[in-house]
């Protein structure tokens, strides 16, 4: 079992950076292949991005590709989300999530431990 939190969401201007973390308690975090989604009103949450345990295999969805990566740092149990050259499509909640499955999880169905999300908006 683990407990999730994010942080580091806040107001940034379109073209604009932000790094969000997503820190971890519980059992070890290096058991769980981690991901970021995010969920703007009226929609879908959707899939962002991916990382194995280790943290040497990544995948990016195609609307982020170039823009943001993800990266973890197991001795921290913590899990982050770089974003750069942000966009108002960009506005969101996001949420990290965590799986017991044994390598990359790109689908919402395949998390099993979710935080509460932080809130990303990006202004024109």
């Amino acid at each position: 079992q683990v407990q999730l939190v994010e942080s580091g969401g806040e107001l940034v201007q379109a073209g604009g950076s932000l790094r969000l973390s997503c820190g971890a308690s519980g059992r070890t975090s290096s058991s769980y292949a981690k991901g970021w989604f995010r969920q703007a009103p009226g929609k879908e949450r959707e899939f962002v991005a991916a990382i194995s345990r280790s943290g040497a295999v990544t995948y990016c969805a195609d609307s982020v590709k170039g823009r943001f990566s993800i990266s973890r740092d197991n001795a921290k149990n913590t899990m982050y989300l770089q974003m750069n050259r942000l966009r108002p499509e960009d506005t969101a909640v996001y949420y990290c999530a965590a799986s017991l499955a044994t390598g990359l999880v790109l689908t919402r169905g395949g998390y099993d431990y979710w935080g509460q999300g932080t809130q990303v908006t990006v202004s024109s």
